[in-house]
């Protein structure tokens, strides 16, 4: 699959963008670790921050178009 620059670049800028208010939102206002409690597993919530991330952002670089 070759990347494609400006696909890319949107992938990105919604990547860093959203990578942020997640940080924001899960260390600010959430607290990491009342997650974990609630979840009961560390693994658990480590999984599902790390797919909320890399799936949208996948889903903008399908489709952004050219």
């Amino acid at each position: 699959m070759k990347l494609k620059k400006r696909k890319f670049k949107y992938s990105v800028i919604f990547f860093l963008c959203w990578f942020a208010f997640l940080v924001l939102l899960v260390d600010g206002i959430l607290k990491f670790q009342t997650l974990v409690d609630y979840f009961g597993s560390y693994a658990l919530v480590e999984i599902a921050l790390v797919l909320l991330v890399i799936l949208p952002t996948l889903a903008v670089y399908k489709f952004t178009k050219e």
